[in-house]
């Protein structure tokens, strides 16, 4: 199974002569922030995105701090618009990248790949305080311009595989209505008002995908799940049997996440506990059993898995 490496230590802060120093005693929370390296084809070749922040006179990709209850990959697609004036939709992660900030806090920043959707040119952003320049730069002008190794780092991921790649999102429906609480048909369950909360985190965080294929078990606890983004995007929902948990068909289902996976758009599936884990298989993945609402994101690329992440978009159940 294609996986994130585990998150490598900055190399912003460097050590002494004397040698390590003791890190202070955090006074506060740890921060959490998120961004991505845009990408787009220029006229010769890949260009990244990059931008210039006047207070630290750096140069570096675009990201910026988690607000509060928002989910990681919302926070990236926000600060990229916030910073850049470019809507874009996450591709394929990145390593994190992890270093002390004032105080003695932990500071922890989540990238993907960015894919612009729509225009991408940036001449009309009103400069400001926090971004004074940006542009898009080629890949080995980019290198020359980067301020941080970290950030030289990311850019070296992105060679690795800097073609577009789609997320096929394989999702566990929110907390519904327990079966002994519920004198009709089991298909017909709903959602509880938890997992009606559930259902709203997680179109944020499908938004960020991107999605704009909408598939779903035919019983009710699974559209529901998939109602609210659906509908906010203006998309149809297909309501499929064969991912039920009364009717699941394991060759339709595995013929339906194929061409899913060799498909240029991103796509989502919902259903049950029992059987995700052979939708999961069909994918080449395994994972522990997902919390109602979680997800898995699979990364293809013409059908070829390139990476996966696992997503719980609400704290709520």
């Amino acid at each position: 199974m294609a996986a994130l490496i585990p998150p490598r230590s900055s190399s912003r802060s460097s050590a002494s002569a004397a040698g390590p120093a003791q890190p202070p005693e955090a006074s506060g929370p740890d921060v959490v922030a998120a961004g991505a390296v845009v990408v787009r084809k220029g006229p010769a070749g890949r260009e990244v995105l990059l931008v210039h922040r006047p207070k630290y006179d750096d140069w570096s990709f675009p990201k910026g701090k988690q607000d509060p209850g928002e989910h990681v990959t919302t926070t990236a697609v926000r600060e990229v618009l916030e910073e850049t004036g470019v809507e874009v939709r996450l591709g394929r992660p990145l390593l994190p990248q992890l270093y002390a900030v004032s105080g003695g806090r932990a500071k922890k920043v989540h990238y993907w790949v960015g894919h612009v959707v729509g225009d991408d040119d940036v001449s009309g952003y009103e400069v400001n305080a926090e971004v004074d320049r940006l542009g898009w730069h080629p890949l080995d002008e980019a290198a020359q311009r980067l301020t941080y190794l970290d950030d030289l780092h990311l850019l070296e991921q992105l060679r690795e595989q800097p073609r577009p790649t789609s997320a096929l999102v394989v999702v566990r429906h929110a907390k519904a209505t327990k079966r002994r609480d519920w004198d009709g048909p089991d298909p017909r369950r709903p959602l509880l008002d938890v997992g009606e909360q559930q259902a709203l985190d997680l179109a944020r965080v499908l938004a960020a995908y991107g999605v704009s294929r909408v598939h779903s078990s035919s019983s009710t606890r699974c559209t529901e799940t998939l109602r609210p983004y659906a509908e906010e995007q203006v998309l149809p929902l297909e309501e499929l049997d064969e991912l039920s948990e009364e009717r699941a068909d394991s060759e339709a289902a595995a013929t339906l996440l194929h061409t899913l996976a060799a498909a240029p758009e991103s796509s989502v599936v919902c259903s049950h506990r029992p059987v995700l884990p052979s939708l999961l298989a069909v994918l080449g993945v395994e994972e522990e059993p997902l919390s109602p609402s979680e997800l898995v994101v699979c990364h293809h690329r013409r059908g070829e898995l390139v990476a996966t992440e696992r997503h719980l978009p609400s704290q709520l159940g």
